[in-house]
C-alpha cells in the first residue's frame, strides 16, 4: 500500500519543471528582424540578448543588433559568417536555420508584442531564481547572516530586477559603457544649459559642477548657522519646481529638466521645512509666518505659493534617527512608486548604523553610513546630497574657511564622497566680532561688514570630475535664500 502511494505521488508530482519560455515567440521575432531590420528598433530599447531563453537565439539577436547599429544589413547571408558554422540545430546547420527563420517570419507589426512576451518570460525566470535563492538561504542561513540582512538583500535584488530587467549586476562590456557615456553627452547637449547632471538652479555652481551627476555622493558641510539646510532646501525646491517629465518607449516617465526629489529631514519636521520654502518663495520672513505677523496681502501670497507647491514633486520623510537600511528601503519604494531623481539627507550624523558592532564605535558607524549612501547612489542611479556637520576645530583658526580635515569622523566621509562642498559666510563671524562704535576698529569692521553682507561662499573642496574652487552666492538670511550674484558685466554703469 505504501509502495502504491509512493508511486502515485511520483506519478502526480512532476520531477522537473521547465523554466517559463516561448521558443516560438523568439523564432518569430528573430525572423521579423532578419526580413526587415526596422523590427529591431521596435524592441531594442527594452529587449537585451540575455532575455532570450535559447543560447543560439541570444547570439543571433546580439549579432543582428551589432550589424544594424553599424548601419549594415542583417540578413541570413550577412550574418552566417559571424555565427558558429559547424553547430547544428537538430538536422540543420546554423545557416539553414537562419534561412528558415526568415522564410517563416511574421510581420513587423507584431514585433513589439513578441518582444514584450520574451521580456516578460525572462523577468519571470529571474524572479524564480531570486525566489529559489531566498528559500535556499533561509534554509541554510550562515551564522553571521541575520534575517534582516536577507530581507535587505532580497529587496535590493527585486528592486534591480524591477528597474533594469536583470538583477545579477556582473560585468558589462566596455562598448556598452562607452555607449552610455555618449548618450549622457548627447542628453547634456540637448538639455537646457548644456549640463550633464541635474541643474541646481544656481548658475555659478552648475557651471563649476556641471549639475548634480547621477550616482554621485555629494557631501554638503558647514558649521551651525552657515546655511547648510537652507542651501539644500533651495536646491531641492529648484530641482522639483523645474520638473518636466517626458514619456519613454516603455511607458515610464523620465525627467527632461529638473526632477523628483526625496528629502530625508532627520532634524526638522516637514512643517518647518515647508515654512522655510514658503518663506524663501514669498519673501516673507519665516519668523513672521510663525508668529502670524502678516498682512492680508501677505496671506494671499502664502496661499498662492502653497497652491503652486502642491504640484511640485518634492517628497519629505521626517523620521528621526533612521538607519541606512531603512533609508535605502524607503528610497527604493519612492523610486518605484513616484520616480526619483535626487535624494537629500539632512544630516548624516543623525543617522544610525544597522550593525551592533558599528553602533559601539562612532567612526565605524559613520563609515558604514557613508559607504551605504555611496552604494545606494550607484544602485538608484541618482545623486545623493548628504549634509554633514564640521568639527569645532574650525573655530580655533584665524581663517575659518573649512577644510577637508574639518569633516567630523572625516576619513570615510572624505573618501566615499565624489564631491565635498562647504558653505561659508564671513558675515556670520564678523557680526559676532563687532567692536565698540566710534573707534578706528569699528570703521574697519564696518567696511568689512559692508563687503561681506548678503554674501556666501560655496567651497568645492573635492570633485572627482571637475575643478575645485570657490563659488560666490548671494544669501538673504531673513528668507533663508541663496541666489546667484550679478556679474560685474551685468551691473548698471557706475559713475564715481
Amino acid at each position: 500500500m505504501a509502495d502504491a502511494a509512493r508511486r502515485l505521488d511520483t506519478a502526480e508530482t512532476p520531477l522537473y519543471r521547465e523554466a517559463p519560455n516561448n521558443i516560438e515567440a523568439e523564432q518569430a521575432l528573430l525572423g521579423a528582424i532578419l526580413v526587415n531590420n526596422d523590427a529591431f528598433y521596435r524592441v531594442s530599447d527594452f529587449l537585451k540578448p540575455d532575455h532570450f531563453y535559447e543560447p543560439l537565439h541570444r547570439k543571433i539577436y546580439s549579432v543582428a543588433g551589432e550589424l544594424i547599429r553599424m548601419g549594415k544589413v542583417a540578413n541570413p547571408v550577412t550574418m552566417k559568417t559571424f555565427l558558429p558554422a559547424n553547430e547544428k540545430v537538430g538536422e540543420m546547420t546554423v545557416a539553414q536555420y537562419l534561412a528558415r527563420l526568415a522564410a517563416e517570419a511574421v510581420t513587423v507589426i507584431n514585433a513589439a508584442d513578441y518582444g514584450r512576451a520574451i521580456y516578460d518570460l525572462a523577468i519571470r525566470r529571474a524572479l524564480i531564481t531570486v525566489g529559489e535563492d531566498m528559500v535556499n538561504i533561509a534554509y541554510d542561513a550562515p551564522v553571521d547572516m541575520a534575517p534582516q540582512a536577507q530581507i535587505e538583500d532580497a529587496e535590493r535584488r527585486l528592486f534591480e530586477l524591477a528597474e533594469t530587467g536583470r538583477y545579477d549586476g556582473g560585468f558589462e562590456s566596455f562598448g556598452d559603457a562607452t555607449k552610455t557615456a555618449i548618450d549622457m553627452a548627447n542628453a547634456a547637449f540637448m538639455r537646457d544649459g548644456h549640463l550633464s547632471g541635474i541643474a541646481t538652479g544656481l548658475r555659478d555652481l552648475d557651471l563649476r559642477m556641471g549639475g548634480l551627476q547621477p550616482s554621485d555622493l555629494i557631501i554638503l558641510a558647514g558649521r551651525p548657522g552657515m546655511g547648510k539646510t537652507s542651501l539644500a532646501t533651495n536646491i531641492a525646491y529648484n530641482i522639483a519646481s523645474a520638473y518636466e517629465p517626458v514619456q519613454q518607449a516603455d511607458g515610464s516617465f523620465k525627467a527632461a529638466n529638473g526632477g523628483v526629489v526625496g528629502f530625508f529631514s532627520l532634524e526638522m519636521s516637514s512643517e518647518q521645512l515647508a515654512t522655510r520654502i514658503i518663506s524663501e518663495q514669498t519673501e516673507i520672513p519665516s519668523s513672521k509666518i510663525r508668529r502670524g505677523e502678516i498682512t492680508e496681502a501677505d496671506f494671499e501670497k502664502l496661499v498662492g505659493c502653497a497652491q503652486m507647491m502642491q504640484k511640485i514633486p518634492l517628497f519629505i520623510d521626517q523620521t528621526g534617527g533612521i538607519s541606512i537600511a531603512q533609508l535605502a528601503a524607503r528610497a527604493r519604494r519612492l523610486k518605484r512608486q513616484r520616480g526619483l531623481d535626487v535624494l537629500v539627507i539632512d544630516y548624516v550624523q543623525l543617522m544610525q548604523g544597522s550593525s551592533a558592532r558599528a553602533q559601539q564605535n562612532r567612526v565605524q558607524e559613520i563609515t558604514e553610513i557613508t559607504t551605504g549612501l555611496k552604494a545606494l547612489a550607484k544602485e538608484l542611479g541618482v545623486p545623493i546630497v548628504a549634509l554633514s556637520q564640521l568639527s569645532r576645530q574650525v573655530e580655533s583658526r584665524d581663517d575659518k574657511r573649512p577644510q577637508l580635515s574639518d569633516l567630523r569622523e572625516s576619513g570615510s566621509i572624505e573618501q566615499d564622497a565624489d564631491v565635498v562642498l562647504f558653505v561659508y559666510r564671513e558675515e556670520y563671524y564678523l557680526k559676532n566680532r563687532e567692536p565698540k562704535p566710534g573707534t578706528e576698529e569699528y570703521l574697519k569692521w564696518e567696511a568689512e561688514m559692508n563687503e561681506a553682507r548678503g554674501k556666501a561662499e560655496v567651497i568645492i573642496a573635492k570633485q572627482r570630475h571637475g575643478p575645485t574652487g570657490t563659488v560666490s552666492l548671494g544669501f538673504q538670511g531673513e528668507f533663508t535664500r541663496f541666489s546667484d550674484l550679478a556679474d560685474d558685466s551685468h551691473l548698471p554703469e557706475r559713475f564715481d
